[in-house]
């Protein structure tokens, strides 16, 4: 039997990181472990690192290497782009270094003071959770990056960046050392969610309500124009604080928030903490609509130091770095951010009140014509985000809805049901600082809990809200929303409709590869799917004659030729095999989604739109 002081050390290690802590027990602070980056071959994409470890005695040593990053719900195997791992103990000499795990290795450090451990890293993947080093700039995430001691999280962590020649900056939220380009952690989770940009970016600061902030574009190339993103980004920062009304990063720090915005033609971005990274294309500003998207992006990763990096699931901390985190709630962490972030540009006055119902029209459909809408449940959809959300395949849609998107929706009908039962004095708004006042921190809510703030500032039961349409696959009403803010789906052009004879309709996706016409994706639903046509399969004629495959569009030009009802005969090749199959063609779908102002809707609808979106842009 383990005496009481080992079992506590062990049950300590447990809760820190899953291994019994070897060093002995220490009523003294720990000293941190210290990283040395060094980018000699930069251009091949790698970073080397020198980790200076203490050890206090111990005999031996397991590490550990993150196999995901917070706020991207995915195994993502960091430790397979390590490399060359070796150890040393004080004297230099060498030490046995074992592999554990897929992602541990257990260091014999022969009771030594400390150890000296040197890898190095291939960055290349250009994505808001990896790495990416090349010869002009880097992006760190720390994940993929540091190893630590398992069961030794609690404890400081210090970065030192040697920059290659020509580099002159290094951009983190991390708090700064004693020295220039070092960099310190109070422990593992901040020194994780504290990305690093390096290079030589146009850096911008500005100051809303006295705090500080930043915005740092890499790859401006004289196309961006950067003094005008960092104006607009201002004023995206001042509405979110407004709607807050506090601010959840330290007011004092040099820069307390920092934006790095990677223009790389690429897209997608990541919160932290006190920080988020952007992936755009620096041509965004050219067109209207994607500078918009763009705007949105910055106002969802900034939305997110209030939820999610300060208000969370309690399930989202303390992290657990080597295993699945398992919450019905992504669809308040990331839906409910998604419902804001269009809307926040609307509120910034970027956008049109007719902008902003394009874009939420878009939403609609992108829902509506999912058919896994009617399989999966919300709740299910943010629970299994680890093995489905990220993981998508051709039969996504049919099997499977998008957090973000139905989460979006949700939360725009629990805003327009809080609204409608308070008569227009409460809103979502109030849902959110509610429940950020209550359970922000190391607190933590559960489902059952952001459920029961939302009742308490609506005044009544939302059991049969939740229930239909996060627990349940209930399809969502919208005439409510429609009649409380005056607006209307757009009616189908009749005429438009009826200029030409009707077309058959099969339904499924297509592309052009190498000269061969293919399925890519069948929905359910569809007459290709009830016909048995599988992704993958050629198309090569209908009612023996064949379509050319120079594009797409020559299926669709043939099954015009053909009523709805008729049943025509496709040949296909599947795996080289000639196959015939009957498709009995309909008429296409042709409901619009398409949300516009009712011009027929009363004054009190008007003053509840004009309460929920602001004053629309003039002229």
């Amino acid at each position: 039997m383990l005496s009481r002081k080992i079992l506590a050390q062990g049950l300590l290690g447990l809760l820190l990181g899953g291994a019994l802590l070897t060093s002995p027990v220490n009523s003294q602070p720990p000293e941190p472990v210290t990283y040395r980056l060094s980018f000699a071959a930069a251009q091949n994409h790698y970073v080397d690192i020198e980790a200076q470890i203490p050890t206090h005695g111990a005999a031996e040593v397991e590490l550990f290497l993150p196999v995901w990053t917070p706020g991207s719900y995915m195994v993502r195997e960091y430790s397979r782009q390590l490399e060359g791992l070796q150890a040393t103990g004080p004297d230099g000499k060498p030490l046995v270094v074992e592999k554990t795990r897929k992602n541990r290795w257990l260091i014999r450090s022969g009771n030594g003071a400390s150890i000296t451990v040197k890898y190095r890293v291939y960055c290349r993947e250009m994505s808001v959770r990896n790495c990416w080093v090349e010869s002009d700039f880097a992006l760190l995430t720390g994940a993929q990056l540091f190893l630590a001691p398992v069961g030794q999280l609690q404890r400081p962590f210090r970065v030192e960046v040697q920059l290659p020649g020509g580099w002159k900056r290094v951009e983190t939220g991390l708090a700064p050392g004693a020295t220039a380009n070092q960099f310190v952690a109070g422990d593992f989770d901040e020194l994780i969610d504290c990305p690093m940009a390096l290079g030589n970016p146009s850096v911008y600061d500005f100051k809303v309500g006295g705090v500080a902030h930043r915005l740092v574009n890499e790859g401006e190339g004289g196309v961006w124009d950067g003094p005008r993103s960092a104006k607009d980004v201002e004023k995206i920062v001042g509405v979110v604080h407004q709607m807050w009304g506090e601010v959840p990063y330290a007011k004092s720090a040099p820069h307390s928030y920092t934006f790095i915005n990677l223009l790389t033609q690429t897209g997608g971005g990541l919160e932290h903490k006190n920080s988020t990274v952007l992936m755009s294309s620096r041509w965004s500003q050219r067109a209207r609509h994607d500078y918009l998207n763009w705007l949105s992006l910055v106002a969802h990763e900034f939305f997110h130091a209030w939820n999610v990096k300060t208000l969370r699931p309690v399930a989202l901390g303390p992290f657990d770095y080597e295993n699945e985190v398992y919450t019905p709630s992504l669809w308040v962490a990331e839906g409910l951010t998604a419902y804001y972030d269009n809307l926040l540009v609307r509120r910034a006055g970027f956008s049109s009140h007719k902008e902003y119902l394009e874009s939420l029209s878009k939403d609609i459909e992108s829902l509506q014509t999912t058919p896994g809408r009617l399989v999966q449940p919300l709740g299910s959809s943010s629970y299994d985000a680890w093995i489905k959300f990220y993981r998508p395949d051709e039969n996504s849609a049919n099997t499977g809805v998008s957090y973000y998107t139905k989460g979006s929706l949700v939360g725009l009908l629990l805003d327009a049901r809080i609204r409608q039962l308070t008569d227009g004095k409460r809103s979502l708004d109030d849902v959110m600082r509610r429940a950020y006042k209550l359970y922000s921190g190391p607190k933590g809510y559960s489902e059952s809990q952001f459920r029961a703030v939302a009742e308490e500032v609506a005044g009544a039961s939302l059991k049969e809200f939740f229930a239909n349409y996060v627990d349940g696959l209930l399809e969502l009403d919208f005439k409510p929303l429609l009649s409380f803010y005056g607006l209307r789906f757009k009616a189908v052009d009749a005429k438009k409709e009826n200029k030409d004879p009707e077309a058959g309709w099969m339904g499924g996706s297509y592309s052009v590869a190498n000269g061969r016409l293919l399925v890519t994706a069948v929905k359910r639903a569809t007459p290709a799917f009830e016909a048995g046509l599988n992704v993958d399969d050629e198309i090569l004629a209908v009612n023996d004659y064949r379509v050319p495959a120079d594009k797409v569009e020559r299926l669709d030009d043939r099954l015009k030729q053909y009523s709805p009802g008729a049943t025509v005969s496709l040949l296909v090749a599947r795996r080289e095999k000639l196959t015939r199959l009957n498709v009995r063609l309909r008429k296409k779908p042709a409901e619009s989604w398409q949300l516009e102002v009712d011009p027929t809707a009363s004054s009190e609808a008007q003053e509840q739109r004009s309460k929920w979106l602001g004053p629309d842009l003039k002229g």
